[in-house]
């Protein structure tokens, strides 16, 4: 079987969909104040190096873990309705892009798994 980095599309469709997402974000007043003063050319790298690692590709990954590189966005503020809000985000990229339901579904539950690291509990 395939992983699912393969079943989306390998590394173009990691970047396609992490270019999407956060054209996304940062056009949404609600969470974009979490992305002020961030280099995003870094942060999108950063964030196709870990989609890549979690869906099965090659572990090309630096960034910090998530408890740590999120831990100051939870004194920001950082809650599960922003976590909700950016789940929602990725859910309606992948959709736009043409990726199929279930794979989407998978995606989004591997995103979740990380939940509880991202809000620091």
């Amino acid at each position: 079987m395939s992983t699912v980095y393969e079943q989306l599309g390998g590394e173009a469709a990691i970047n396609a969909a992490v270019d999407v997402f956060y054209r996304k974000v940062l056009g949404d007043h609600y969470v974009n104040r979490f992305f002020a003063g961030v280099d995003m050319s870094k942060q999108a790298a950063k964030q196709k190096g870990f989609l890549t690692m979690v869906t099965g590709g090659p572990n090309n990954y630096t960034g910090k873990d998530m408890r740590e590189g999120h831990k100051h966005l939870v004194k920001m503020g950082l809650n599960d309705a922003h976590f909700d809000h950016i789940l929602c985000h990725l859910r309606s990229t992948l959709a736009e892009l043409g990726v199929a339901q279930g794979l989407i579904d998978t995606v989004i539950s591997v995103a979740e798994s990380t939940r509880a690291d991202v809000l620091d509990r």
